[in-house]
């Protein structure tokens, strides 16, 4: 094997390893998000519940339609 080849395949072989961190980075981040916006509504439907309000249907059409 030629050393130029040698040195691009190290080099493809950091670039991905990089390119892996960053990702495993970004769903670690978005996992925490979503993690948090899951609590959130928890929390908003659980004071709606105590407020008496009556809960949302999905398939209900806002009153523009």
């Amino acid at each position: 094997m030629s050393e130029d080849r040698l040195l691009r395949l190290e080099e493809k072989i950091a670039y991905l390893e990089r390119h892996v961190t960053a990702q495993d980075r970004a769903m670690l981040e978005l996992t925490e998000e979503l993690d948090a916006l899951r609590r959130e509504l928890r929390r908003v439907r659980e004071a709606r519940a105590d407020a008496g309000a009556a809960p949302e249907p999905a398939d209900e059409r806002p009153p523009h339609y």
